[in-house]
This record gives C-alpha cells, structure tokens and sequence, in this order.
C-alpha cells in the first residue's frame, strides 16, 4: 500500500504544480483578449476604457513587430497587477512618439516572451489608445543590472525601450534585465 501512495502523490503534486503554470498562461492569454476589446473602444471613443470593471489600470497603447507575428497591449502603470495582465508603461516616462523614452516594461515568460526574437533592425509598431501610430527601429539591446538600466531620462530624441528580465530561459528571479532601444522612424495616423 505504502508503495502505491508515494507515487500517487508525487503526481498529484506534480498536476498541482503544472495546474498552476497552465493557469499563468491562460490568464495571460485571456487578459490579452479583454484589453483588445478595451484598447479597440478607447481608439473607438477616445476615452481610457478599462478591460473589466474592477481594473486599476486601462490600455494605453499596442505593441506590434510583424515580422515574428508579435502583439501585445500596454497598460497604464507597471505595477505588479498591472504586469500580470500585460506590459506596463513606466511612470514618468514619454508616450509613445513624444519627445523622450517611453519605456515599457513586461514579464519575460509572458507578455515580452517574444523579445527574444526580436532583432536589429526589425520594426516595432505602436499605436496609442487616442489612434496615433509611430514606427521605431529596434537599435540596440543590452543586458544591465536592475539598478543600472543606462537609460537617459533627459534624452531629447524619441525612443522607445522595452525591456524585461533576463535572462529569458530562468526560472527564478535574478537581477539582470534585458533592455530593447529603439528610435522613432516614421510617424502616422
């Protein structure tokens, strides 16, 4: 008997634990549906909509790199419920296509999975929440320390950085973060 209950409940742990990675992903992938249609009626309407009605935050922008077929909308806030939900737009950081770095922040397992195939010289599309698009070149990535980003608040050109933990693979914390430049290169509406 003692036999049969190791097992057993080695993989009812095991289906605990893959139950709760699965959860992550789901959750992630169906925000990702909510903030769509919320992100679409604030185009729609020119007013922030929030994805459900208890929302702290709203979508502010979406993130487009065709060339790998990635999308992913921006909040307001990069809070920690924020980042569940999708990427955050850094407080006191530029929008999207104004003078300075608009900075937006993701988890790496998720909703910035994709960075990782992100190359120099791809395009990355963003189009704010009031329906204006900009097109930035990917320049140049790093991998910094948390507290070192090299990023210059005071800059006076129009960049976008994206960036997440690094490296992409791990499975714990780690105070490394991989930062994506990019520079403005056509503006649209």
């Amino acid at each position: 008997m003692l036999r049969l209950i190791s097992p057993l409940a080695l993989a009812l742990v095991g289906l605990i634990l893959f139950g709760d990675g699965a959860y992550i992903h789901a959750k992630a992938r169906l925000a990702q549906v909510l903030l769509e249609r919320a992100f679409d009626r604030s185009v729609a309407t020119g007013e922030p909509v929030k994805p459900w009605s208890w929302a702290d935050t709203w979508p502010v922008a979406r993130i487009e790199v065709k060339r790998i077929g990635a999308s992913a909308i921006v909040l307001e806030g990069a809070s920690g419920q924020a980042l569940a939900f999708g990427p955050g737009h850094i407080h006191q950081t530029a929008d999207a296509g104004e003078r300075g770095i608009a900075v937006y922040a993701a988890h790496r397992d998720t909703h910035f999975r994709f960075l990782r195939n992100v190359a120099i010289g791809d395009v990355i599309d963003v189009t704010r929440r009031d329906g204006k698009h900009f097109r930035y070149r990917a320049d140049s990535s790093a991998v910094v320390r948390f507290d070192d980003s090299g990023i210059d608040p005071a800059a006076q050109d129009v960049q976008l950085v994206l960036t997440t933990c690094w490296p992409f693979d791990a499975v714990t914390p780690g105070p490394e973060r991989y930062v994506l430049h990019a520079t403005l290169i056509e503006t649209g509406e």
